[in-house]
C-alpha cells in the first residue's frame, strides 16, 4: 500500500529506528491502524515534536508581500512530497537545527533564530538539496519579517539553486520572489519570475499571478499588455464565483484612463459602485458621468451620495453645489454652500464667498446675497465685490446704495467689468432724475466695446425723458404764475 516514495515521506518525519519498526508493521494485516498507533505514542511522547515535523513536510510558503511571515509549525496542505521530482528527505538533525531557530524566532530573539541558521549555512556542503533549501526559505521568512527585502530576496534565490527540491517549494518560491520584486519596483524581473512560475506550475496562470504581471506591466506604461493581464484576472474571479478584485477594478479604471478611453473609466466606476459600494467611488463615478457629458446622470449619482452621507469634504460638497448650479437648482447650490460654511467644511474664502452670492442672486434671493457680498468685499484687495453689490441693489432698487457701492467700486479698481459699474450708476442716476451724472455716466460705460450699443441707447432715452421731465417743469411753473 506504501510505495518507496511514501516511505521516504516519512524518514522526513522520523528517526531510522522507527521506519524500521515500521517497514516491519507495513507487512501486517491491520498496518493501517498500528501506523496510527505509533503516531499516537510518538505525539504523546514528544508533545510538539510530532506536530512541528509533521509541519516542515508541509510548511506554508506563505506569500511574504500579501500574508505575514509563516512559521515551520503553520500547516499549508501543500506536501512538498507529493511531486514527480524524487527529492532527499530531511534528516532529525536538520529538523531540530531549523526548529530551534524556529523557537527562538517565535520568542523575538530574531538574531540568534538567524545565528542558527547563519551556521547552518556555513556547513551548507553537508546538507541535502531539500535540507538547503528549506533553511535558506526560513532565512529569507525570517529577513523579510525584519524588513530586510534585500537580504529576503538573496535567501529566496538560494532557495531555487537548490536541486532537486519539490516542485510546490520551487513555485512558492517563484511567486513569493516576483512579489518581492514587484516591492522594490523591479518589474522586468517581476514578470520573469512569473513567466517562470507559470511553466511549472501544472493549473497554469490564476487571479494573483494575472494580478502581478496587470502590476508590473502598468508601472512599465505598457497599458495595453496591462489591461490584458487585469481582464483576465477579473475572468479568474467570474470563473470562481467571486465579485470583481477591487484592487484590479482601480488599475483597470486608471488603465483606460491612461488610454484615454473616458468612456470606459465611466464604466468601470459603475462597477466598483456596484460591487465595492464606497463613498470615493460614488463621487468619481458622479465625476466621470459629467466627464463624458452626462449630466443628468452625474447629479442623481452625485445628489444620491450626498443623501447616503457621502459627500463630506470640502472639495465634493463644492462640486455639488456647482452641479446643483449648472442643472438649474441654484437655490439647493446656495443652501448647500451655506451649510457647508456654517459646519466650518468649507471655508469663507473670497472665491467661495463670490459662488454663494452668485448662487443667492441667481434664485432671486437678493437679502440672502447682500450680506455675502459685503462679507466678500471686505476680504477683496480689488472692487469686484462692490460692484457685484451695486448690480444686486439694482435689482432691489435700492438707488442710493447703488451709487454708494458702484463708487466704492470705482475707488477700489482692478474690476473685471468697469463698464457695468458705469451702467449700474447710470441707471441709479436716472432714477433719481439726477439726468445729467446718469448721462455722463453711460457716456462712460459707451467707452467699452461691448457696451457702446447699450450706453448709446440709454443716453438717447435719458435725454428723451429729460427732455419731458424739462417741459413738465415749465409747465408746473406756468401754472404757478396763473
Amino acid at each position: 500500500m506504501f510505495n518507496q516514495r511514501t516511505m521516504s515521506n516519512l524518514r522526513a518525519m522520523f528517526n531510522l529506528r522507527t521506519i524500521s519498526n515500521l517497514t516491519i508493521m507495513l507487512n501486517q494485516k491491520n498496518m493501517i491502524n498500528q501506523i496510527t498507533n505509533i503516531v499516537l505514542v510518538l505525539s504523546s511522547k514528544t508533545g510538539r515534536l510530532l506536530l512541528r515535523l509533521t509541519a516542515v513536510a508541509m510548511v506554508v510558503y506563505a506569500l511574504p508581500v500579501i500574508t505575514q511571515m509563516t512559521g515551520l509549525t503553520e500547516q499549508s496542505g501543500q506536501v512538498f512530497a507529493k511531486t514527480k521530482r524524487r527529492t532527499p528527505a530531511l534528516r532529525q538533525r536538520v529538523y531540530a537545527q531549523l526548529s530551534e531557530a524556529q523557537r527562538l524566532a517565535d520568542e523575538k530573539k530574531v538574531s540568534e533564530g538567524l545565528a542558527i541558521l547563519t551556521r547552518m549555512e556555513q556547513s551548507v556542503d553537508q546538507l541535502n538539496s531539500y535540507e538547503a533549501a528549506m533553511m535558506y526559505n526560513f532565512m529569507a521568512f525570517i529577513h523579510y519579517g525584519e524588513n530586510q527585502v534585500n537580504q529576503a530576496v538573496l535567501a529566496f534565490n538560494q532557495v531555487l539553486k537548490q536541486q532537486p527540491i519539490p516542485e510546490s517549494l520551487e513555485q512558492s518560491t517563484l511567486f513569493s520572489l516576483a512579489q518581492l520584486q514587484m516591492q522594490m519596483e523591479n518589474y522586468d524581473e517581476t514578470i520573469a519570475l512569473i513567466n517562470r512560475w507559470k511553466k511549472i506550475n501544472t493549473k497554469g496562470a490564476s487571479s494573483s499571478s494575472e494580478r502581478l504581471l496587470a502590476n508590473a506591466y502598468y508601472a512599465k506604461k505598457q497599458y495595453t499588455k496591462a489591461l490584458k493581464h487585469i481582464n483576465q484576472s477579473l475572468a479568474f474571479d467570474a470563473d470562481n464565483g467571486n465579485v470583481p478584485n477591487e484592487n484590479m477594478l482601480v488599475l483597470k479604471r486608471a488603465t483606460h484612463y491612461e488610454l484615454k478611453q473616458p468612456k470606459q473609466v465611466t464604466e468601470v466606476s459603475e462597477d466598483l459602485v456596484r460591487y465595492h459600494s464606497k463613498p470615493k467611488y460614488w463621487v468619481e463615478l458622479a465625476n466621470m458621468y459629467g466627464e463624458i457629458g452626462e449630466t443628468k446622470k452625474q447629479l442623481a449619482v452625485m445628489e444620491a451620495a450626498y443623501q447616503q452621507g457621502f459627500v463630506t469634504k470640502a472639495s465634493d460638497l463644492k462640486t455639488l453645489a456647482q452641479i446643483y448650479y449648472l442643472n438649474g437648482a441654484p437655490f439647493k447650490a446656495a443652501n448647500l454652500l451655506k451649510q457647508a460654511m456654517d459646519d466650518d467644511i468649507l471655508n469663507a474664502s473670497l472665491k467661495n464667498l463670490e459662488f454663494l452670492a452668485q448662487a443667492w442672486t441667481s434664485a432671486k434671493e437678493f437679502d440672502k446675497a447682500i450680506p455675502v457680498l459685503k462679507q466678500a468685499a471686505q476680504v477683496s484687495n480689488d472692487g469686484n465685490a462692490y460692484a457685484r453689490l451695486a448690480e444686486v441693489y439694482v435689482n432691489t432698487e435700492s438707488w442710493s446704495q447703488v451709487i454708494a457701492n458702484g463708487k466704492k467700486a470705482l475707488d477700489k479698481g482692478e474690476l473685471k467689468n468697469p463698464g457695468n459699474v458705469n451702467i449700474a450708476l447710470g441707471m441709479a442716476y436716472f432714477n433719481l432724475k439726477k439726468f445729467d451724472q446718469s448721462k455722463a455716466e453711460f457716456a462712460k460705460a459707451a467707452e467699452h466695446q461691448k457696451l457702446n450699443k447699450m450706453a448709446s441707447q440709454w443716453m438717447s432715452y435719458v435725454a428723451k425723458e429729460e427732455n419731458k421731465w424739462t417741459q413738465l417743469a415749465a409747465e408746473y411753473k406756468q401754472l404757478e404764475v396763473l
